[in-house]
C-alpha cells in the first residue's frame, strides 16, 4: 500500500513552488534551533551511533545535512521528488545521500532495511502532517529501519499547535506569508492527538525510551517580529528487545 494521489501531489506541489533561498518554508529552522538540539536529546540514548541514520522526511535536506557532518553515513528520504531536487542541490559537496521514500510502502522499507542494516532513525514534523491511515504504517516503517539496535529521535507538533496555527490563519491580515503555502496546498499540521503519539510507537512493538516537550521553531514571525515557536514533543524509541 501506498500514500494516495491526492496526499503525494500535495506535497510535490508545496516542494516544486517553495523558494531555494534558506529559511523560506516556514520549518525549514536553522540546525542550531532543531536538529542540534534534537541531538543533544538523542545521541545519549543510541546505542551504536555509528549506525546509518536515516532522516525520514528529509524535505530540502536543511537537517541532513547536519546530520551529516556528525555520523559516518546519513540519507535523507522523502515522498516528494521536488523536495529532493531541492536538498541535492542544497548539497553540492555530497555530504548526504538521498532517495526517494514513500513510508507507506512496506515492500519499499523492506528493501531500504536490507541495503542499509539497522539504522537510527530522525523524524521531524512527518506523522502529524500524514492521513490519519497512514500514521501507523510510518511509524511501522521506522520500527522496521531500526531492525534490532538502532533507537528513532521522532518530534511532533502537539496539540496546542493547532490552535497557534488556527489563530494565526484567522487574522484578519491573513496567514504569515511562510504559512499560506501549507494551507494553500491542502496541508493539514497537528492532527495528532498528544495521547496518540506514543501510543502509535507501542503498537508497532516498539518501546517508548525518553519522552519531553520542546517548542518547534519555525522561521516565521508574528506581528510583532517575535519569531513563531510551535508547542512540540519528543520522544525516543527502540525495539522492545533491545531496551535496557
Amino acid at each position: 500500500m501506498s500514500v494516495t494521489s491526492r496526499y503525494r501531489d500535495a506535497w510535490e506541489g508545496f516542494w516544486r513552488d517553495a523558494p531555494e533561498e534558506p529559511g523560506s518554508v516556514i520549518w525549514d529552522a536553522e540546525p542550531a534551533l532543531t536538529a542540534e538540539r534534537h541531538l543533544a536529546l538523542f545521541r545519549p540514548h543510541l546505542l551504536d551511533p555509528a549506525l546509518p541514520v536515516v532522516d525520514l522526511g528529509c524535505g530540502n535536506g536543511t537537517q541532513t545535512r547536519f546530520l551529516a557532518e556528525r555520523f559516518p553515513l546519513v540519507l535523507g528520504v522523502d515522498l516528494s521528488a521536488a523536495a529532493l531536487d531541492l536538498a541535492r542541490r542544497g548539497d553540492p559537496a555530497g555530504r548526504a545521500a538521498f532517495a526517494r521514500l514513500d513510508a507507506t510502502d512496506a515492500e519499499a522499507v523492506r528493501a531500504l532495511y536490507e541495503r542499509l542494516g539497522d539504522a537510527n532513525v530522525y523524524v521531524r514534523g512527518v506523522i502529524h502532517q500524514s492521513e490519519p491511515a497512514d500514521r501507523p504504517r510510518v511509524v511501522e516503517a521506522i520500527a522496521a529501519l531500526l531492525g534490532v539496535r538502532g533507537r528513532a529521535f521522532v518530534v511532533e507538533l502537539s496539540e496546542a499547535a493547532k490552535v497557534v496555527l488556527t489563530d494565526l490563519a484567522r487574522d484578519p491580515a491573513g496567514p504569515p506569508p511562510k504559512l499560506r503555502p501549507v494551507f494553500s496546498h491542502g496541508l493539514a499540521p497537528a492532527e495528532v492527538a498528544d495521547a496518540a503519539f506514543p501510543e502509535l510507537f507501542r503498537a508497532a512493538g516498539l518501546t517508548v525510551l525518553a519522552t519531553g516537550e520542546l517548542p518547534l521553531t519555525t522561521t516565521e514571525s508574528g506581528p510583532d517580529g517575535t519569531r513563531i515557536d510551535l508547542p512540540a514533543h519528543w520522544l525516543v524509541a527502540g525495539p522492545a528487545d533491545s531496551a535496557p
